[in-house]
């Protein structure tokens, strides 16, 4: 199919909800298996390569950032790298538990569903509240309208019968049968500012209401809803940015402890890196170039794409980038390195003994176009197998479509921002606590959002110059969880890279 307008689709702030892995279950799935065991990284790296194939009140014409009128905390612990929001969506309004995804770009809800094209459950949460999740219908919100064949926004004009009928959509995903289809339509999506006042503002929208699902969305990923953060039109930042409400950038925060955030209109700060994104004319997505990639006492000037998508939980590089991080990576490993095992969803692991602490890794960092350096904060996880011993990995897939992806694990400890107006992503060092230097820019409705070279920037040093980096090794866990069935709750383990076909 044809990637339309319609497609494009956190506000200022990820809900990761704290869905217990182990003693906590989802009504109507089968059990998790504990985080840090190899099913557990199994299931996550399974789910990505299926789909693969986010303080102060402004003043003087600036604007303080937004986030969802449900609260801005957010937590990615014990949601495995998944990365939901609880959007509240409607009049009277209903919540719903959406995954998030920088990869693409439509938000849809599941609505008016035929039978079978839904997922009705119910999660527990860590407190032991229960949350049903919702089905969204038109005829239930007195904010709601649908969206004709003649909108801007919708992409299949070809297939309405007339300007007024119903704009329908259809977006397909590289997932094998993953689809949404459904009709658009526009409702009221509740925010709140991202300050002291925390004032209300609520903003009309477009969105997909989704009829029919098919493929892993009835298999338990983005059960509840898909919203896009991508750069077309459709997708809720621009539409922020077009009404006036924001500027054309949000900001994502990864911090080490797993807890995050993420503010619409935030635009960073001055003393932050920054590389261009590299746009491509079919599918817009947030692509950066990479011009060179050090490992350790090991550097290579190669220079490619990939998409800085916080939708997948593991980075997944092509050849030749893959293979010289990997044996980079490999020679300059002291522990004995885990034979190669198929069921294992790495390829790079090694034991560590009963008794570590801790364990020396040497140090990533990729050279953006620019100059700036991006050092990986921890490009590794920690994994359980079966016989009980402990092993760390090297958290990097070899891709098996033609793309190359920067996923979340190699966003952690940064506070990210995709700024669409000056078209640059830029990265600095964050806990996510003392992010209160970000700058407000004012905003010009009436001046739409224009692709524009980035800025020059200049080389900033983060983190650590050193080669190699010393990571703090966590007691093990008792695996108190069932075994993976195949149909489980694995959307609360797994950051998803949701691309539509083009």
């Amino acid at each position: 199919m044809s990637w339309g307008p319609f497609t494009s689709a956190r506000s200022f702030l990820l809900l990761f909800l704290f869905l217990g892995l182990g003693s906590r279950i989802c009504y109507g799935f089968d059990g998790l298996p504990d985080r840090g065991s190899v099913e557990y990284y199994a299931a996550m790296s399974h789910r990505d390569r299926l789909i693969s194939g986010r303080h102060l009140a402004a003043s003087d014409g600036q604007t303080s950032p937004l986030t969802f009128v449900n609260g801005n905390k957010t937590a990615l612990t014990n949601l495995g790298f998944l990365h939901y929001a609880n959007v509240s969506v409607g009049t009277p309004s209903l919540s719903f538990l959406v995954a998030l995804d920088t990869g693409s770009d439509l938000f849809w809800l599941p609505c008016d569903c035929k039978a079978g094209s839904c997922v009705n459950a119910s999660l527990q949460t860590s407190s032991g509240s229960i949350i049903d999740l919702s089905i969204y219908s038109p005829s239930n919100s007195s904010t709601s309208k649908n969206v004709s064949c003649d909108s801007t926004l919708c992409g299949q004009t070809p297939s309405c019968p007339s300007a007024n009928s119903n704009c329908p959509y259809n977006v397909s995903y590289l997932s094998t049968n993953t689809s949404s289809t459904g009709i658009l339509v526009e409702d009221v999506l509740h925010l709140i500012t991202d300050d002291d006042q925390q004032k209300a503002v609520d903003t009309p929208i477009t969105f997909g209401c989704g009829q029919i699902q098919t493929g892993i969305f009835l298999e338990g990923a983005a059960p509840n809803g898909l919203f896009g953060l991508g750069i077309e039109d459709i997708s809720v930042p621009s539409t922020l940015a077009r009404n006036g409400l924001a500027s054309n950038s949000f900001a994502l925060c990864f911090g080490r402890d797993g807890f995050g955030r993420i503010r619409f209109g935030n635009n960073g700060s001055s003393d932050q890196s920054e590389t261009p994104f590299n746009i491509r004319q079919s599918h817009p997505t947030y692509n950066i170039s990479i011009t060179q990639i050090t490992v350790g006492k090991n550097s290579s000037e190669l220079e490619f794409s990939a998409i800085f998508d916080s939708g997948t939980s593991f980075t997944s590089l092509r050849d030749p980038a893959y293979t010289f991080i990997s044996e980079s990576f490999n020679s300059q490993i002291q522990e004995k390195r885990h034979t190669s095992d198929p069921q294992m969803p790495f390829e790079y692991c090694y034991y560590l003994s009963a008794n570590q602490t801790g364990y020396v890794n040497p140090r990533v960092n990729l050279t953006m176009k620019g100059g700036d350096r991006y050092f990986l904060n921890d490009p590794t996880v920690i994994v359980t197998i079966k016989d009980g011993a402990r092993l760390y990995c090297l958290g990097l897939h070899k891709s098996k479509f033609n793309i190359d992806i920067i996923g979340q694990n190699f966003m952690t400890g940064y506070n990210i921002v995709f700024d669409r107006k000056r078209m640059v992503l830029g990265w600095k060092d964050s806990n996510c606590y003392n992010d209160q230097t970000s700058n407000n820019v004012p905003i010009s409705p009436s001046q739409p959002p224009a692709v524009s070279p980035a800025l020059p920037v200049n080389p900033e040093a983060t983190g650590s110059t050193g080669n190699n980096s010393q990571t703090p090794v966590a007691a093990p866990r008792t695996n108190h969880s069932p075994n993976l069935k195949s149909f489980t709750c694995t959307f609360t383990m797994l950051l998803i890279s949701f691309f539509a076909l083009v």
